[in-house]
C-alpha cells in the first residue's frame, strides 16, 4: 500500500484504497488536538460505522452478570490459531464426498509420506494437525480389531502399516500438535449421525466398538490437542475423555470444550464472541449463531474450510476448486482476524502426497502472513480503558493487532482507535468484539502513536496486545463484511 502523500498541509489517503477503509480527510483534525464531539463528528462524516453507544455517548460499563471465562485449556488452544485438516479415505479413490466402499481394499496400496504432510502444515504456519482416522464411510487409518474395514485390510505395508503412528512421529518431529477426528457415523456397520443405531442391542454393540477405537486413538499416540465428534455424539465417551485426554479441545457433543463456526466457507460473523448461553453450548451443536457477549458458558469457535472448497477429499476432477491466495488471505482475515480458529484442510492424493499446488499454496498462504505480520513497528499490552502505543520513530501504519487477556473473560463490547499524525489524534475506525485477535486494517498513516479507547467494557479492559504493522499491501475487500449469521 502506498505511503499517504502529503500535499498543501493536508493528509490524503491513496485513490486506490478499497472502499471498505475509512476514507477520512484529515486537515480539520489537524489543525488542533480535537475534543470528544468533534472526534464522533469525524468519524460519521468519513462514514465509518458509529457504535450505538458512542452515538449516545455512553461511556459506562455494561452488564451485571458474572463473566463466563475460558479454562487454562481453552486458552491454549486459541493461542494456537491455525491449524491443518487431513481427510484421506477410500474416497479419495472414488472421487466421492461419502465412500460408497466400491473400492477394493487391494488396490489401496499408497506411499504415504506423513513427513510431506507436516512439512506443509509448518509452511501454512499451522501448530496443530486434525487427521481424519475415521469417516462416515467406517474405514479405519489405524490398527484396529474393531473392523475389517481398515488400513489392515490394505497391501499398504503388508497390513502392518498405521497412519495415525507415523503422522503422530512426523509431528513430533516438526513441532506440531496432533488431533484426531473419529466420525461417530459408521456406514460400515450402520450406525446413523451422532453414532445412533436402530435398535437398542445394535446401539449396545456399536457403543463398545466406538469406545474400544476411541480408547486406542486416545492412548497410542501420545497427548492429543484435538478430538473430533462431527455431528455431535450419542455414544458415552465422557469418561474416556476425562481418563485419556483431559487437555483436548473436544468439537461438538455433550462434552463440547469448542463449537462449529456454522459454515464451511471459512468465515466467522463478526463479531463472533466467545461466550454463548449455557443452554445452547449443552446441545453439542451450538454455532457461532448462538454467541453473545452475555452468555454463562464459553466455547471459542473453530472455522474450518478446504483449500479445495467445497470437497473435503482429494479428486480428480476438483483441481481447478485450489483457492487462490486472494481467496486464503480473505479465509485468515474473517476466522483468526475475528477470534476464531482456522482450520484449512490440504487433502493427500491417492499417492500419499499432498499435491504440489496445493503444498504450494499453502506455503504461499503462510509466507505472506508471516511477511504482514511476522514484525510488529511497536506492540504493547495495557490495563484500563486508554492504551497508547509510542512507536520508536513515525512510521507508516496500515494494520493494528488487538488482543484480550481472555484470562478473565472477554470484556471489551465497543471501542475506537486513533493515530497520532504530526501532533493531532487522528481516527482509525472502530469495533466491538476483540476477543483473542481483532485484526484491524486502518487508513495508511504515518504514526508516531497508537492510541486504543474502549467505551464500553463488561469489567475493566485487560489489552494483551496491541500492535502496529507496516504490512505494505491492502487488505481483502471484504475483511469487515459481517459475514453469515
Amino acid at each position: 500500500m502506498p505511503a499517504t502523500a502529503r500535499a498543501g498541509g493536508r493528509l490524503r489517503f491513496p485513490r486506490n484504497m478499497p472502499a471498505s477503509e475509512p476514507h477520512v480527510s484529515c486537515s480539520r483534525i489537524l489543525s488542533g488536538v480535537i475534543d470528544r464531539r468533534e472526534f464522533l463528528a469525524s468519524l460519521a462524516a468519513a462514514g465509518v460505522a458509529l457504535p450505538a453507544a458512542l452515538r449516545r455517548a455512553g461511556w459506562g460499563g455494561v452488564g451485571s452478570s458474572p463473566l463466563a471465562l475460558p479454562t487454562g485449556n481453552q486458552l491454549h488452544w486459541a493461542d494456537l490459531e491455525v491449524g491443518m485438516f487431513v481427510h484421506f479415505a477410500p474416497n479419495t479413490w472414488q472421487d466421492r464426498e461419502y465412500d460408497d466402499r466400491s473400492t477394493p481394499l487391494a488396490s489401496i496400496d499408497p506411499d504415504i509420506d506423513t513427513d510431506q504432510w507436516a512439512g506443509v502444515a509448518r509452511d501454512l504456519g499451522a501448530r496443530y494437525v486434525v487427521m481424519v482416522a475415521k469417516h462416515v464411510g467406517g474405514f479405519c487409518m489405524w490398527q484396529t480389531r474393531t473392523t475389517d474395514y481398515g488400513i489392515r485390510g490394505t497391501p499398504w505395508r503388508g497390513g502392518k502399516g498405521d497412519v495415525m503412528t507415523d503422522l503422530a512421529a512426523s509431528c513430533r518431529r516438526a513441532g506440531l500438535r496432533l488431533g484426531v477426528y473419529l466420525s461417530p457415523r459408521d456406514d460400515t456397520f450402520g450406525a446413523g449421525n451422532g453414532g445412533r443405531c436402530a435398535t437398542p442391542e445394535r446401539q449396545r454393540e456399536y457403543d463398545r466398538i466406538y469406545r474400544q477405537q476411541l480408547t486406542e486413538l486416545l492412548t497410542r499416540y501420545g497427548e492429543l490437542v484435538e478430538v473430533w465428534f462431527d455431528g455431535s455424539i450419542v455414544v458415552p465417551v465422557g469418561d474416556l475423555l476425562r481418563a485419556h485426554a483431559p487437555h483436548a479441545a473436544v468439537f461438538q457433543g455433550p462434552h463440547a470444550t469448542i463449537r462449529w463456526v456454522g459454515n464451511e466457507d471459512g468465515f466467522a460473523p463478526y463479531p463472533c464472541w466467545n461466550a454463548l448461553p449455557r443452554r445452547a453450548a449443552a446441545t453439542g451443536e451450538a454455532t457461532a449463531k448462538d454467541g453473545t457477549p452475555d452468555g454463562d458458558a464459553w466455547l471459542p469457535n473453530e472455522v474450518d474450510v478446504s483449500i479445495r472448497r467445497p470437497n473435503w477429499f482429494w479428486s480428480t476432477t476438483d483441481e481447478t476448486n485450489l483457492l487462490s491466495l486472494d481467496r486464503l488471505l480473505e479465509l485468515y482475515y474473517r476466522s483468526v482476524g475475528r477470534g476464531a480458529q482456522l482450520l484449512l484442510n490440504i487433502p493427500p492424493d491417492r499417492t500419499g502426497r499432498i499435491p504440489a499446488a496445493d503444498a504450494a499454496r499453502a506455503k504461499e498462504l503462510g509466507d505472506e502472513v508471516r511477511r504482514r505480520f511476522g514484525a510488529p513497528l511497536a506492540e504493547r499490552a495495557g490495563t484500563g480503558r486508554e492504551v497508547v502505543l509510542r512507536l520508536p520513530a513515525p512510521a507508516l501504519v496500515d494494520h493494528l493487532v488487538i488482543e484480550e487477556d481472555l484470562a478473565g473473560g472477554e470484556r471489551v463490547r465497543e471501542y475506537w482507535l486513533e493515530g497520532l499524525a504530526e501532533g493531532a489524534w487522528v481516527p482509525l475506525g472502530t469495533g466491538t468484539a476483540i476477543g483473542h485477535k481483532r485484526l484491524q486494517p486502518v487508513p495508511p498513516l504515518r504514526l508516531s502513536a497508537v492510541r486504543l479507547t474502549v467505551a464500553r467494557s463488561a469489567a475493566p479492559p485487560r489489552i494483551r496486545r496491541l500492535a502496529a504493522f507496516a504490512a505494505g499491501s491492502a487488505p481483502p475487500s471484504t475483511w469487515n463484511d459481517p459475514g453469515p449469521r
